[in-house]
């Protein structure tokens, strides 16, 4: 039986991606720095700060801190894509919060944004626990926020089951010892096939989702 239920943030509860997608193309384009769709992609999932490590060499003169709130800047002006729920999100959280089912939110994102943003599509009360970049010291795929948020919930992770967009977030809930569901918000179900159900949306799911055991499969 399960015991509780953590989501990521973006991709997974929010649609962030289109924001995010025009946020960090702005970034490269502003600093003259050529780059492609796969990119862009790569940020997904993704401690921000951690994904630009990747690109370092190519903004001279910048650090990650001045690149990461230059791109969070753009976030908030108003040509930005707006921000909405995934489909069958804040239903679901409301299903799971009436049926006493305790909630988790582990997500790349800072707690400052992770806060925003849930309190804009209405969902910062349903959460009993917060993890975000500022508590790990290792970011997605690692499983150190499962864990912690986990523990936070008084739950042991092979009892919990975990809401994920991106493969990162996929190998983090397993590598934890849990159960995950994708959702192809963002990614490709091919890019996925480490979870244990691939869903398109949070629509209609089912509390406990019905995942196959490996007798089954």
């Amino acid at each position: 039986m399960y015991t509780a239920a953590l989501f990521d943030l973006d991709g997974t509860l929010i649609d962030t991606e289109p924001r995010s997608h025009e946020a960090w193309s702005r970034l490269f384009r502003n600093h003259g720095v050529p780059y492609d769709e796969a990119t862009i992609k790569g940020f997904a999932g993704r401690p921000g700060r951690e994904a630009l490590l990747d690109h370092l060499p190519r903004f001279a003169g910048h650090t990650v801190d001045e690149l990461f709130a230059e791109a969070l800047g753009y976030t908030a002006l108003p040509d930005m894509p707006p921000v909405k729920a995934v489909p069958g999100a804040l239903e679901l959280l409301v299903r799971l919060r009436a049926l006493g089912v305790p909630l988790g939110l582990v997500t790349s994102g800072t707690r400052e944004y992770a806060r925003h943003e849930l309190g804009a599509v209405g969902a910062l009360g349903f959460f009993d626990a917060l993890v975000t970049s500022d508590d790990v010291s290792r970011g997605k795929p690692d499983p150190e926020g499962c864990l912690k948020c986990c523990a936070a919930l008084g739950v042991e992770p092979a009892t919990v089951v975990v809401f994920e967009d991106a493969p990162a977030g996929v190998a983090a809930a397993k590598s934890a010892g849990a159960d995950c569901v994708a959702i192809t918000s963002t990614k490709s179900p091919q890019a996925l096939v480490a979870a244990d159900l691939i869903v398109p949306d949070l629509t209609g799911m089912s509390w406990p989702p019905v995942i196959a055991s490996d007798s089954e499969v």
